[in-house]
């Protein structure tokens, strides 16, 4: 007589099927995601510039911002390489509260990539989403009110100049650009940032990052960006 095989053996093997399906169909999705769409569309379609309005009214506004552009590929409407570059800058006068004045200004870059999460890839809207990597260093000059000697009483200067610091981070980006006419396009994106490695100097942390903005360990900013699309 042939002998059945058990419940359990059978569930066993019907939870293998089931993994081995999931597997599949998972690795199925990742390459689509990674790969082209299929169509008559030229793979290269271009490249773009672009500048960011944002860090600019922040420069004219506060004590703190940035000039940034950018440049960027665009691969069949879908993948888009990108390198952004800009120089930031900060003069915070004398605190009121903690008699501190600060002042640094330096480069920094981000290189990164974006997809095109839309279904219609070649329409006149984007939404995409995206990774930085970025970098920057700097020197920081800081200055405080001279403090009093508890034993002599004479006024000890307390500060530093040209401090070396740097900074690295990453950045999840979603963002939406849409054509206005031409090759002109306007778009925002939100950013959020996180500090992954960093060198502050003898002072401890600094109080403003190029290309990060105000330290802290994570943030969200913003782009509005002016774009040329060619």
């Amino acid at each position: 007589m042939t002998r059945r095989p058990s419940i359990s053996v059978s569930f066993r093997r019907a939870t293998i099927s089931l993994l081995l399906l999931m597997s599949a169909a998972g690795a199925s999705a990742q390459w689509k995601f990674f790969s082209l769409q299929k169509d008559s569309i030229p793979t290269f379609r271009g490249f773009a510039v672009s500048f960011d309005l944002v860090s600019v009214a922040m420069m004219q506004l506060s004590d703190h911002g940035a000039y940034e552009g950018a440049f960027r590929l665009n691969i069949h409407d879908e993948w888009f390489p990108i390198v952004e570059i800009g120089y930031g800058k900060a003069n915070h006068e004398t605190d009121e509260v903690t008699n501190i004045s600060y002042k640094t200004q330096a480069p920094y870059f981000r290189i990164g990539i974006d997809k095109n999460l839309l279904r219609d890839k070649h329409g006149p809207y984007r939404l995409y989403g995206g990774l930085r990597y970025a970098f920057t260093s700097y020197k920081v000059d800081i200055d405080c009110k001279d403090l009093v000697d508890p034993y002599w009483k004479w006024d000890t200067p307390f500060g530093v100049k040209d401090e070396p610091c740097n900074y690295h981070w990453l950045e999840a980006v979603l963002g939406v650009d849409a054509k206005i006419f031409g090759p002109l396009h306007l778009g925002w994106s939100v950013r959020y940032k996180r500090r992954i490695a960093h060198k502050d100097g003898i002072m401890g942390r600094t109080w403003y990052v190029p290309g990060y903005g105000l330290e802290e360990d994570t943030r969200l900013d913003g782009t509005f960006n002016v774009i040329i699309d060619i």
